[in-house]
């Protein structure tokens, strides 16, 4: 079982603060993922800014998404 996303704000840095449904937040690096696929357009820090929440997860502008089970697993807590 995963936890869903509630809340996300971009930060400096190419870096994403998630709110977890157990209120948990953590911090999200994406640069490692900024040279592959759809997520290079997000190089652009205005299409970046665009991350919101979408149904348990997460999504920008240009439809790139994440799955919430990588994002809680691959990000470290605040």
């Amino acid at each position: 079982m995963y936890l869903s996303i509630v809340n996300v704000l971009p930060l400096d840095n190419y870096q994403l603060q998630l709110t977890f449904e157990n209120v948990e937040k953590r911090k999200f690096d994406m640069n490692p993922y900024l040279d592959f696929g759809i997520f290079k357009e997000l190089k652009d820090v205005s299409l970046f800014n665009t991350v919101h929440v979408s149904f348990d997860t997460i999504e920008w502008e240009n439809e790139a998404d994440l799955d919430p089970e990588l994002l809680y697993r691959e990000s470290i807590s605040m």
